[in-house]
């Protein structure tokens, strides 16, 4: 039989609240700093608990939050197995969220874990990315986050306008060109129709959106250069064959997914996307579904409602699709956009994965011959072996 001893913790930013306990027995509460020295005076205490029970593995869970992965990989180092559990998923009602502690909270997370280990239910974890998978997320977060907030400023400058009762010429069909540019500068000039206060306030939106657009490039570079490194250029490649799939969906998806050989069917990258529906099915209630669950990242249906409505106007297949369920009900425009980007991302999906499978059965390429010249072997001939006289009849009776 496993020996454990099993840990429940709550952490937060100043403290780690522990429930512990050997196998059957009744937990224990331990307190520790959340700093380096309290992770190094738990993971000591905890090893020491391990030696007095006979040699127990230590397996450790904690609830996923905005301490991000650090603790996982502490303990993973100092040979702990650590579970990382999916808050949206475990259980709650209303009497527990009115009567909320840090202990009972880290009680909760050791009953989980105790009853996977020794019953075998299931446990509520995530899926943990590696280092380098985290860094290229930060990289395309950030690429968002900018792209977010010049919008924002955009909104500002057009609402401004609007209180001040300002259009723009009739010359100027698109914003944000050069020439939208200029002319929203040249109302900054005291010959401006905008109030003094106004004017103030354009001028500052307008320094934040020039500084904003030029992050913005700087982001973009580094997404791009992001997508031909080796682990992520073919298959970023492949995505971007898709109509209304550009650079960023494609770095989005990509980074966001992670492993994509994690999930093994549409269902499953549906659930992990926030695109499946929601249902209330009891009894007699065997078709009653709802909205989209939304869970997930929220990034990547972003990503996926910008491509799917350029795919709306530009794909003839996506857009009959999307009018054949406008069509039986006007009122579904949302739900016929949902659906074509749970279509999407479920051939993103599928891309990916060919892409993976073509590359694992690839030859190895040859290493290039001589010194200095390197060039392309040409490919080999294929041999066709001569069939007897009697084989080549048969095969052409067939």
């Amino acid at each position: 039989m496993s020996n454990y001893i099993i840990v429940g913790c709550d952490m937060s930013d100043r403290s780690m609240v522990l429930q512990l306990a050997h196998q059957e027995n009744s937990p224990r509460k331990k307190a520790f700093s959340n700093d380096d020295s309290g992770r190094f005076r738990m993971i000591h205490y905890l090893h020491d608990q391990a030696g007095k029970a006979g040699g127990a593995d230590i397996v450790f869970a904690y609830e996923a939050g905005p301490h991000g992965f650090g603790l996982h990989d502490v303990l993973t180092e100092h040979a702990i197995t650590c579970h990382v559990l999916a808050p949206s998923k475990m259980p709650s009602s209303p009497k527990k969220r009115g009567n909320k502690t840090d202990e009972k909270d880290a009680l909760d997370i050791f009953e989980a874990l105790r009853g996977h280990l020794l019953a075998g239910n299931r446990l509520p974890s995530v899926w943990i990315p590696d280092p380098r998978t985290r860094q290229d997320r930060e990289i395309v977060r950030a690429r968002l986050d900018v792209g977010d907030k010049a919008r924002r400023v955009r909104t500002q400058i057009r609402m401004l306008l609007k209180r001040a009762e300002v259009r723009k010429p009739k010359t100027l069909a698109t914003n944000w060109t050069a020439k939208h540019l200029a002319w929203l500068r040249g109302l900054t000039g005291s010959a401006s129709p905008l109030g003094d206060g106004s004017r103030l306030m354009l001028a500052s939106l307008l320094r934040q959106l020039a500084w904003l657009d030029e992050e913005t490039a700087t982001l973009d570079a580094g997404v791009a250069a992001l997508a031909h490194e080796e682990r992520y250029r073919s298959k970023a490649a492949a995505l971007q064959e898709e109509i209304g799939v550009g650079l960023v969906t494609t770095m989005v998806f990509l980074t966001e997914m992670g492993d994509l050989s994690r999930f093994s069917n549409r269902r499953q990258i549906a659930a992990y996307l926030g695109l499946a529906p929601r249902s209330d099915e009891t009894g007699r209630r065997s078709d009653c579904k709802g909205h989209i669950t939304r869970q997930g990242s929220a990034r990547i249906r972003w990503a996926l409602c910008q491509a799917a409505w350029v795919r709306v106007r530009n794909h003839p297949g996506e857009k009959a699709f999307y009018d054949q369920i406008v069509t039986r009900n006007p009122k579904k425009k949302k739900i016929a956009l949902v659906a074509c980007m749970r279509r999407l991302g479920i051939q993103l999906w599928h891309d990916g994965m060919e892409t993976e499978r073509s590359a694992r059965t690839a030859p190895p390429s040859r290493p290039p011959r001589g010194g200095k010249r390197q060039f392309a072997l040409p490919a080999p001939r294929r041999r066709h072996r001569r069939r007897s006289p009697e084989v080549e009849e048969r095969r052409r009776a067939v």
